[in-house]
């Protein structure tokens, strides 16, 4: 037989295009349209459709950026069309390339009541399934104007993300504006030949069903008679049911399908887009459930569900019966999809204790899984936290963008710092946003790296990001999908039921220990450092005002804040989003947080405040009370405690001749040169040098910044191919000389930015304080500051949630030269047996770490450096130019331990208050190793005091917990406080009031102190 295959493949793609997928709505006619345009903000709904309106019709421009516009469509039905299947096809000058990144709309009736979504592949709005002749149409849109920030020319400087300089010039033009017959024969052929042509398309041409369907595809398209399309439809499909009734083979994978939307909180868009965004799709989504029996949707984000009750309630009550009938699932059980490496230890577990507390005060559910499909990597503390929160397993797609290697498994077990393990699914279809394509469905099969040991994997099905959901094109495809020879087998189900399946085939998978560390995307670690800023501050300001709130309240009997402090936290934990929090949004949701993060500090300290002030006595005795809200002792002030603090030590400072200073404390004694350069800094204690021979620390350095794509979420490793070192100062002075402390500054200038940097030594500390000011001015560049350590190690330790991880640093393999950035908390610590050195930081969270061996000596020199500042042009045009301030502090001679307190230290100042009374703390810990990492009131109400701590060192402890309140019993809790089956046997009251606790490495505990008060 000739091989007339190309031929007939042609032939399908034409007659579909050109004359069956037209022939799906065979007549129209137009409708009339009106328009108003909000002259703001959005507005009520009762308002929108109440405003009056002007003719616009099909072809006319509408929306500025970021502006809402308000149709009115109406029309009449035809008296042919009496009996037939009518809908309205509203255009809004959609693209169909890009869904979810362009206008979109909300149709509603006349009463208020939602319809359905508008987006790019989603057009229509079902008028009657049987239409009367003459019938009535009015619909009201409210259409949303967003402006295209990531365009076909991707990643170009574009001034549209923020409303102020966005300008006024109509993005849009409506396109078709009509009512129409929908023939149900032609719809239903059209989704017979996409799925048989794209399975086709996926087969080996020397296979016996590629030929098969190929011959059924042929004669299909012979009975179709492309002037009468509507008239052979019927005869046309006909000639394919055998071909489509064929089973899958009983080898088959098996994909379970989930209807999903994957919505970013903020992104090309603002926050109050995306309540909108979320509101238009699960309208879109509840329709489509009444429709389709078999369909299941999913949705995440506690945060997105609290939007829609509060400013669309409409939409919310088809949500919450969608729900009832357990087809639109809650899934993830966190507030929002949060970024996980930068997030603090507290923050998060609270992502979970606030998402699954929502949906079970809400709806009953209980998540069992964390869904994180688009998160930029995964923090090695995350496992435990998981199983804190009563949860098992985990999904995520975003390692299959690594740029290096390929991960080795889909389905396996990974295990946490602390030996947690938990069941994770990457799903091998590599996208959150099928839409059952034959090729996307194929992929699944062929990239399965599980086969033979396992064969169910998850697909999640439907457009994001306002794309509108999951379209009824792919429902139809996926049961079509159900049990179809040379495909895999699709089904229809939740999340949980998808999970169980997995675990129950393949209990042995494979284990991967440690961080699953995204090979992209490394500098979302650094871009926009305000944002940064203001989520570590009010990391750090929650932390102190439980504390101090919940001592107040026990002690006192001062009102707890339970609704500020819970805003506050969903506030924060919002902000952590992960295109939020990785600096990776346009320029008006990056302002809003800043002015967001200020508002928060600000009422947090007012609550901090208060409490201090009704702890402190007397403010006029003449007294200062010194707080301390780290976990550790500092100058006699006790961990969680506050009294007059001790003073220690001298320090001195001597000028050089090169116009640099020698600082000495006793403890260390560091030396500047005349560039303001750290040139030696020796610790007195154990006689070592911290620094490499002839090299320079706190050395600024400059690299050009300019990523192949994704501008500000990228550094690309040729990066270090060309960098400046900012060695000449413009001066180098003594800033400060007393017995407390000594410091130096120097001021040095570079292209358009300038940058003060104070070195300081202070009295009985032996660690040297840096703060750096920049004013930054720069584009496309990347500044880091250098520290070449004396050290010989092939790993270093690096703080995450609950501990700390280890990282190479040497780049033996593709795995560990792939990490050339890389994500801390509080610390970065290096160590040789018996003395190492720590690199504390109070807001930055990129850094790299490399190793040389010096000629000279043969000695090892590593360099560990603080990621500062970037510049990039997308999608934000002006990231982080202006004026910022860094604090760090170089720890030489220190233990792991002592890089965990002087993180805290850095992060966590004293604060002074007037006042004669001393403060005992609430609870304290015997052993420094084991780090209280909260302490507060239970959110129900009862009064009951809750503490968290963890194992800090990667070492096992025991230790007693002693608390300085009375209380009625103790159980060990999950991070929602509700007592665990398995309690820890050694956590039982003891005639002091304490608890005796043993703790594995790492390991997180919760207590809960029932009946909790004074001391009686």
């Amino acid at each position: 037989m000739h091989d007339d295959r190309t031929l007939i493949e042609s032939r399908l793609k034409r007659v579909l295009e050109e004359r069956i997928r037209p022939a799906i709505h065979p007549e129209s006619v137009p409708l009339e349209v009106g328009i108003w345009t909000a002259p703001d903000e959005p507005v009520p709904v009762a308002e929108g459709i109440a405003a009056p309106r002007t003719p616009i019709a099909a072809g006319d421009a509408w929306g500025a950026p970021w502006g809402t516009s308000w149709l009115t469509v109406s029309g009449a039905v035809p008296e042919a069309w009496a009996g037939r299947t009518v809908e309205a096809l509203i255009d809004l000058g959609f693209d169909a390339n890009m869904p979810g990144f362009q206008c979109e709309g909300l149709v509603y009736r006349p009463d208020g009541s939602p319809v359905k979504g508008l987006n790019p592949r989603n057009q229509w709005v079902r008028v009657a399934d049987r239409a009367s002749g003459g019938e009535e149409v009015l619909l009201h849109v409210e259409a949303a104007s967003n402006p295209v920030i990531l365009d076909y020319h991707p990643f170009l400087p574009t001034e549209l993300g923020e409303k102020e300089t966005a300008g006024d010039t109509p993005q849009y033009r409506l396109a078709r504006m009509d009512l129409a017959v929908f023939d149900e024969t032609v719809w239903q052929l059209v989704i017979d030949l996409e799925v048989l042509g794209e399975l086709m398309a996926e087969l080996p041409v020397e296979g016996a069903r590629r030929w098969e369907i190929l011959r059924a595809v042929e004669s299909a398209l012979d009975a179709i008679d492309l002037q009468d399309v509507n008239g052979t439809a019927g005869a046309a499909r006909a000639r394919l049911v055998e071909v489509l009734s064929s089973p899958a083979e009983p080898s088959a994978h098996r994909i379970s399908a989930v209807g999903h939307a994957h919505i970013d909180s903020a992104w090309l868009w603002p926050l109050r887009e995306t309540v909108r965004k979320v509101a238009r799709t699960t309208a879109n989504m509840t329709a489509l459930l009444e429709d389709e029996p078999d369909f299941v949707y999913t949705m995440s984000q506690a945060q997105q569900y609290a939007w829609i009750k509060e400013h669309r309630p409409e939409v919310y009550a088809r949500v919450k019966k969608a729900v009832s009938e357990g087809r639109f699932v809650p899934a993830g059980g966190m507030w929002v999809e949060s970024d996980t490496n930068m997030p603090s230890s507290e923050a998060m577990a609270r992502q979970f204790v606030h998402g699954k507390r929502f949906f079970l005060e809400e709806f009953g559910v209980e998540n069992e899984e964390a869904w994180l499909p688009d998160t930029f990597g995964f923090a090695g503390g995350l496992p435990q936290i998981i199983k804190a929160a009563g949860s098992k397993w985990l999904l995520t797609q975003k390692i299959s963008w690594s740029q290096v290697n390929s991960f080795p498994h889909h389905t396996f077990w990974w295990e946490g710092i602390d030996g947690t393990r938990i069941f994770t699914h990457f799903p091998p279809i590599d996208t959150y946003n099928c839409s059952m394509k034959g090729k996307e469905i194929a992929h699944a099969v062929r990239n399965f790296k599980d086969k033979g040991r396992a064969r169910h994997s998850i697909a999640p099905t439907g457009w994001g990001d306002g794309g509108g959901g999951t379209t009824r094109e792919m429902v139809a495809k996926a049961a079509r999908l159900r049990d179809l020879e040379g495909s895999a087998r699709v089904r229809w189900e939740r999340p949980a039921e998808f999970f169980a399946k997995a675990e129950a085939e393949y209990p042995h998978a494979p284990v991967w220990v440690g961080e699953l560390y995204l090979e992209l995307h490394r500098a979302t670690l650094t871009s926009q450092a305000r944002t940064k800023q203001g989520n570590r501050a009010s990391e750090n300001l929650l932390r102190e005002a439980e504390l101090w709130a919940a001592t107040a309240s026990v002690r006192a009997g001062v009102p707890y804040p339970y609704e500020e402090l819970d805003r506050i936290w969903k506030t924060v934990l919002l902000h952590q989003f992960h295109d939020i929090l990785p600096g990776s949004s346009i320029a008006w949701v990056h302002r809003e947080a800043e002015r967001t993060y200020a508002a928060v500090a600000e009422e947090l300290n007012g609550i901090i405040g208060r409490a201090q002030r009704v702890l402190a006595g007397d403010p006029t005795a003449g007294g200062a009370m010194v707080f301390n809200a780290a976990p550790h002792e500092r100058a006699g002030v006790p961990a969680g405690g506050a009294r007059v603090a001790a003073t220690a030590g001298d320090s001195t400072a001597q000028a050089r001749p090169d116009g640099g200073f020698v600082l000495d404390n006793g403890l260390l004694r560091v030396t500047v040169d005349g560039r303001g350069l750290v040139v030696s800094v020796l610790d007195l204690v154990s006689g070592r040098e911290t620094l490499a021979p002839g090299a320079a620390a706190n050395l600024l350095q400059i690299h050009p910044d300019f990523p192949n794509m994704w501008d500000a979420w990228d550094v690309d490793q040729f990066y270090r191919n060309t960098v400046t070192d900012l060695t000449e100062a413009d001066e180098v002075v003594l800033a400060e000389e007393s017995a407390r402390a000594v410091s130096v500054r120097v001021t040095r200038t570079f292209g358009a930015s300038r940058a003060v940097q104070t070195l300081r030594l202070a009295a009985g500390a032996k660690r040297l304080d840096l703060d750096t000011e920049v004013d930054w001015h720069e584009t496309e560049k990347f500044l880091k500051a250098a520290f070449p350590l004396d050290v010989h190690t092939d790993r270093y330790a690096s703080e995450t949630q609950f501990g700390h991880l280890f990282r190479p640093t040497h780049t033996n393999t593709s795995w560990e030269a792939a990490k050339f950035e890389a994500c801390n908390h509080r610390f970065v610590h290096i160590e040789e047996p018996g003395w190492g050195v720590a690199l504390v930081t109070a807001s930055t969270y990129g850094h790299d770490v490399t190793r040389t061996v010096r000629p000279e000596d043969g000695g090892t020199t590593t360099t560990v450096r603080m990621s500062l500042l970037r510049a990039p042009r997308f999608p934000d045009p002006h990231t982080d130019q202006g004026v910022h301030r860094f604090r760090h502090a170089l720890v030489p001679g220190a233990s792991i331990g002592d890089a965990v307190r002087e993180g805290y230290r850095i992060n966590l100042p004293e604060r002074v208050v007037p006042g004669d009374a001393e403060v005992v703390p609430l609870v304290s810990v015997a052993d420094e190793a084991v780090v209280v990492s909260a302490v507060k009131l239970a959110d129900d109400r009862s009064g009951d005091v809750v503490v968290r701590f963890y194992e800090s060192r990667g070492g096992r402890a025991r230790t007693r917990l002693t608390t300085d309140f009375g209380w009625d019993g103790v159980t060990v809790c999950d991070l929602l406080e509700r007592p665990l089956a398995d309690v820890l046997p050694g956590a039982v009251r003891g005639e002091d009031g304490g608890a005796e606790l043993s703790l594995r490495p790492f390991e997180l505990v919760t207590l809960r102190f029932a009946g909790a008060g004074q001391r009686g």
